[in-house]
C-alpha cells in the first residue's frame, strides 16, 4: 500500500516545481482552465463540469447518446453518468453518479431527508450554504475509504440528515445526531446567527463544516467503535462512554470546562462526555488531513519557515510502536508549523485565527488513535494525499 504519511514530511520540506506539483483541490477543464470542487460549468469555454466522487476529481462532460447521460470528455468509450437532480435547484450540486444506478441523487444528496422550507425567503440560500458544507464533508469521508450508507438504503445503519427550522410553536430545532440522523437547524448557515451562537457558547470558532465534521463523529462512533476490539482503547483514552450523557450535559453547562482542560483535550466541550470528546476530536482530525491537503496541493512549502516549536516525541502517539508512527508524527509536526503560518497570515488581514486551537501531547494521542480507526475501517486514510 502507498504510505502516505511516509512522504507527507518530504512534501512539506521540499518545494513544488512547475508541472511536478500535485493538486487535490484544483483540476483542468477540457480547455486548460482551471476548474474547482464545487463549479458546475467552465467559466472559460461553458464546457459542463461534473464531480465524480470515487475518483475524487472535477471532469468536463460531454452528451452521450442517450438523453440525460453524460460521459467524460474526450473518453467516447467511458462510462455514462447522471447529473444529480439537485443541480437546478438552490443546492446547486455538481455530482455525478452512474447512469444505471436508480433514483435522481448522488451519494451525497440521497442522504437528506428533510430538506428546508424553501417558501421562506432565506432558505433557498441557507440551503445553498448547508449542502456545499456537507458535499464537501461527504467527499473527504469517501476519500478516506469509509463507507456512506444513506438511510434510505439501510435505515438501521445508515445516515440521513434534516435541515429544519423552527417548529409550528416557534421553537428551532437542536442541533445533533441520533442513530444515524443529523439535525441541524437551517439557521445556522446564517452568518450573523451563527456568530451570535458563536459567542454564546463560548466558542472560538463555529462553521457548517464543523458541525458536520463533528457530528458525523457520532455517527461513525457507533460504527467503528461500539461493541469493537477498539473500545477498550476509547475507553482508555476518552474515557467510559456508559457514563451518564444527561448527567455530564447538565454539570457541563452548569459548571463549565475544568480549568486545566487545555492539558487533555481539544476544546472545552470535549470535556463534556466521552462521546463529545471522540466527536471533536474527529472533526479536528478532519480538519488537518483536509487543510494540509490543500496547503499542499497549492505549494505552501513550511522549508523557510522559521517557528521554534518543539516537535511531537513517539511516546505521544497512541501506539509509539506502529509502522507508521514516525510519519504520522511528521504529519502532526508539520501540521503545527502550518497552522502558526496560517494564524500569522489571517492577524496580518485583522481575521480571527485560522486555527485557534492548541493541540498538547493528549490530543495528539487521540488523534492516532482516530487516524488508525479510520485507516483499519477505510484503508485509504495513508494515500489522501498521494501525488497524482
Amino acid at each position: 500500500m502507498y504510505r502516505f504519511f511516509e512522504q507527507l514530511s518530504s512534501r512539506i520540506a521540499a518545494p513544488f516545481i512547475g508541472e511536478t506539483r500535485r493538486n487535490s483541490k484544483v483540476w483542468s477543464c477540457r480547455c486548460g482552465q482551471s476548474v474547482f470542487f464545487q463549479n458546475s460549468q467552465c467559466l472559460a469555454c461553458s464546457a459542463a463540469l461534473g464531480y465524480l466522487p470515487e475518483q475524487a476529481r472535477v471532469v468536463a462532460l460531454e452528451p452521450a447518446g442517450e438523453p440525460g447521460t453524460w460521459r467524460v470528455s474526450g473518453d467516447a468509450d467511458g462510462a455514462l453518468y447522471r447529473r444529480c437532480a439537485n443541480l437546478d435547484t438552490p443546492a446547486a450540486c455538481n455530482w455525478l453518479f452512474p447512469a444505471h444506478d436508480n433514483g435522481e441523487f448522488c451519494t451525497a444528496c440521497s442522504l437528506n431527508r428533510t430538506i428546508p422550507d424553501l417558501s421562506v425567503a432565506e432558505n433557498p440560500e441557507r440551503w445553498r450554504k448547508v449542502e456545499a458544507a456537507k458535499r464537501r464533508m461527504v467527499a473527504q469521508l469517501i476519500a478516506l475509504g469509509l463507507e456512506v450508507i444513506p438511510k434510505s438504503v439501510d435505515e438501521q445503519n445508515g445516515l440521513a440528515f434534516d435541515f429544519i427550522g423552527v417548529d409550528l410553536e416557534g421553537q428551532p430545532p437542536t442541533t445533533g445526531h441520533a442513530g444515524g440522523l443529523i439535525t441541524l437547524n437551517i439557521e445556522e448557515a446564517d452568518d450573523a446567527h451563527r456568530e451570535a451562537m458563536r459567542v454564546q457558547m463560548h466558542e472560538p470558532y463555529r462553521t457548517l463544516l464543523g458541525h458536520f465534521r463533528h457530528e458525523v463523529g457520532h455517527y461513525y462512533w457507533d460504527r467503528l467503535i461500539a461493541d469493537t476490539w477498539w473500545q477498550d482503547g476509547f475507553r482508555h483514552l476518552f474515557g467510559d462512554e456508559r457514563a451518564s450523557y444527561a448527567d455530564a450535559l447538565e454539570h457541563h453547562y452548569q459548571n463549565g470546562a475544568p480549568d486545566d482542560w487545555q492539558q487533555s483535550f481539544v476544546s472545552a466541550y470535549a470535556t463534556m462526555h466521552p462521546w463529545e470528546d471522540w466527536a471533536e476530536t474527529w472533526a479536528h482530525y478532519l480538519h488537518m488531513m483536509d487543510a494540509v491537503d490543500t496547503a499542499l496541493g497549492f505549494g505552501m512549502s513550511a522549508r523557510e519557515m522559521e517557528l521554534d516549536y518543539q516537535p511531537f516525541p513517539l511516546q505521544t502517539l497512541y501506539d509509539p510502536q506502529h509502522p507508521g508512527g514516525p510519519a504520522f508524527l511528521s504529519f502532526v509536526n508539520a501540521w503545527i508549523e502550518l497552522a502558526g503560518m496560517l494564524n500569522e497570515l489571517s492577524r496580518s488581514m485583522g481575521q480571527p485565527d485560522f486555527y485557534p486551537f492548541v493541540l498538547p501531547p493528549a490530543v495528539i494521542t487521540k488523534l492516532h488513535f482516530i487516524h488508525l480507526v479510520i485507516q483499519n475501517a477505510g484503508g485509504k486514510a495513508d494515500e489522501v494525499l498521494r501525488p497524482a
